[in-house]
């Protein structure tokens, strides 16, 4: 793993998915094998793989602090290109830093991250004026979780992560997202776990190699995928929890 300290022109950007997003760090730790920020590498010039490098952006509290009186109140986004709660955030703090100003500020929050680190501020997230915390939680097969993100943290930590958040009072979601094999029975592990969940189908492009690797080509057919919605809306409209299937 190469890790850079660096200092960024600026950190808080306007999104597509909410207001705005805030990335305190360039690549992740995590090296998903079907992650769809291995694009950035277009666009930062890293020869490195994907997971095999980090930039920190050792000034993003600064310029939060700064550039936070200048643009309108809108729902920040942690993170949409990297994992806010990669290991790397334990020693830097980043993460932190930036919540504690946009809590400070009155400004909502939505974190989205794959790592039971977020748990660690749960403080901050008490005192929001607005919080979406959602792990990622792709597989209830914990296996097949090895074979896509080997070094993720495990979905059993992942669903104790939400548990906490959930008692903790914050408004907590899963993100089925790549929808991997076995998703289709997480809903037994989520239920009084999260208050909604949303599913996204598998972009195969990057990971296509590890179904044929392992015979598991049925799970990126339109059937598979198709299936597995149904049965996780249904699990959900049976447990009462709000469900979006973005595909």
């Amino acid at each position: 793993m190469i890790v850079r300290e660096m200092m960024s022109k600026t950190i808080l950007s306007t999104s597509k998915i909410y207001d705005y997003v805030v990335n305190p760090y360039v690549g992740c730790q995590h090296g998903c094998r079907y992650c769809y920020a291995r694009f950035m590498r277009r666009f930062t010039g890293h020869r490195e793989a994907w997971g095999d490098f980090v930039d920190v952006k050792v000034n993003a509290a600064d310029l939060l602090a700064r550039e936070i009186h200048k643009k309108r109140r809108g729902v920040v986004w942690m993170s949409g290109v990297c994992d806010p709660y990669q290991p790397l955030e334990e020693k830097y703090r980043l993460t932190r830093r930036c919540l504690e100003i946009l809590v400070r500020h009155g400004w909502p929050v939505a974190i989205q991250t794959r790592s039971p680190l977020v748990t660690r501020d749960l403080d901050l997230l008490k005192e929001a004026a607005e919080a979406n915390a959602g792990l990622s939680v792709t597989t209830a097969d914990d296996a097949v979780r090895r074979l896509f993100e080997p070094l993720a943290p495990s979905i059993p930590e992942r669903l104790d992560a939400l548990e906490a958040l959930h008692r903790g009072g914050i408004r907590t979601y899963a993100m089925i997202a790549p929808l991997l094999p076995g998703a289709e029975r997480l809903m037994e592990y989520l239920r009084d776990r999260v208050d909604y969940v949303l599913v996204d189908r598998m972009n195969y492009r990057h990971a296509a190699w590890v179904y044929r690797k392992h015979g598991m080509e049925e799970s990126i057919s339109d059937g598979y995928f198709a299936r597995a919605g149904r049965e996780i809306t249904a699990a959900c409209r049976r447990a009462k929890i709000r469900c979006e299937i973005v595909f």
